[in-house]
């Protein structure tokens, strides 16, 4: 194996914009597949996306073990591939347990937490493009931060919905799993965007 001492820092930079871009194309998927009646198509799209950011994980992870030098820590390039890819995989797992649960209507508080997660990825996008070179990433964290909150509001009143007595014991359970796994997306952006920050901060 060829190590290379000096890592052509630019390349990192690209693959982590790429896996930003890559997840938010599957976040805006997520809130189409809330409204689309063609749910199989969008979840196989979802999947795609899915299978797409494995890959460049598995380039960033193969050029770190290839890499003497990196542009910055190890911890903190794992800490930010493997964050984003959680909340990647949160939104294929969300869409797959709605088919395989086969849950008929698709609650608002279901589509406001798709549409939180659809708003930060952007963000968080923003935030990965201007890595190398900051600028502007104090408001973005703030606003995924303020986002955070809104999804965290947005469980409890899901939470609280469920136990009103409407909805059957099978139904309640179905859609407490779905709501927390669309609120661990939400809280994984967060902790996305807390990174990076610290990232800046410690290099800047």
């Amino acid at each position: 194996m060829k190590l290379s001492l000096v890592p052509k820092e630019h390349d990192y930079f690209r693959l982590f914009s790429e896996l930003a871009a890559n997840l938010d194309a599957a976040a805006q998927l997520l809130v189409r597949f809330m409204n689309d009646g063609d749910r199989k198509g969008v979840a196989a799209a979802i999947l795609e996306h899915e299978h797409v950011g494995d890959k460049i994980v598995h380039d960033i992870v193969r050029k770190l073990n290839k890499s003497f030098i990196t542009p910055i820590d190890r911890e903190d390039i794992y800490d930010l591939v493997a964050t984003t890819d959680e909340i990647l995989d949160n939104i294929e797992a969300a869409a797959d347990m709605i088919i395989l649960y086969r849950v008929g209507e698709i609650t608002d508080q279901a589509k406001r937490q798709a549409d939180v997660i659809a708003k930060a990825t952007p963000l968080l996008k923003e935030c990965m493009d201007t890595l190398e070179k900051p600028k502007g990433l104090d408001e973005r964290v703030i606003a995924i931060n303020s986002l955070e909150n809104d999804g965290d509001r947005i469980l409890r009143d899901a939470l609280a919905s469920l136990f009103d007595g409407e909805m059957q014991c099978t139904e309640i359970i179905k859609w407490k799993d779905i709501y927390e796994i669309l609120e661990a997306a939400i809280d994984e952006c967060e902790h996305v965007a807390n990174v990076i920050e610290s990232i800046v901060l410690k290099y800047n």
